[in-house]
């Protein structure tokens, strides 16, 4: 069997401040999602020492709503590691199904010169060979009401009005 890319999924709940006025979250939200699943991943794997890489590309395709107090998965994977550049597929899920689909593109450079940089054998292998890593998960609190947990259990979407926007 071939060694995997690496890879991670990371569990946030989707805050006030992660929200539009229509009480769904926007849009720009799902970058901090996939960025902080981005240090996730390079601190599992070893390469947490290396410079914040500028974003070059960034696509995202918003498939369903989420709305304010549910939890979100999101999965980052590596998909390429060029000489100087990152490649990652990402997708954010609610209960199992897809919410956004998109890649991430990021290039090394030195934080001194600002130039390009390239990936040395032992960073491409870690990316490239290191498989799915543990995850930051939502820490488990008390059990909530009926046993359920608060820290893992979405709440209720709000019934907003006629036009379905959520209030809350």
């Amino acid at each position: 069997m071939s060694p995997e890319p690496a890879s991670v999924r990371v569990l946030q709940r989707i805050e006030l401040c992660d929200t539009d006025v229509t009480g769904h979250y926007h849009h720009s939200t799902v970058i901090r999602w996939v960025e902080s699943a981005e240090q996730t991943l390079l601190h599992r794997i070893g390469l947490d020492h290396l410079p914040v890489m500028p974003r070059v590309n960034y696509t995202a395709g918003y498939r369903r709503r989420l709305w304010r107090h549910e939890i979100v998965q999101t999965r980052l994977r590596v998909e390429a590691v060029g000489r100087t550049s990152l490649r990652y597929l990402f997708d954010v899920t609610t209960g199992g199904d897809p919410s956004v689909e998109g890649e991430l593109t990021v290039v090394k450079v030195d934080t001194e010169t600002g130039a390009t940089r390239p990936f040395d054998e032992q960073e491409r292998k870690l990316l490239l060979e290191s498989g799915e890593q543990e995850g930051d998960f939502l820490g488990r609190g008390p059990a909530g009401p009926a046993g359920r947990d608060p820290n893992t259990t979405p709440l209720a979407r709000p019934s907003g009005d006629h036009w379905g926007i959520g209030y809350g």
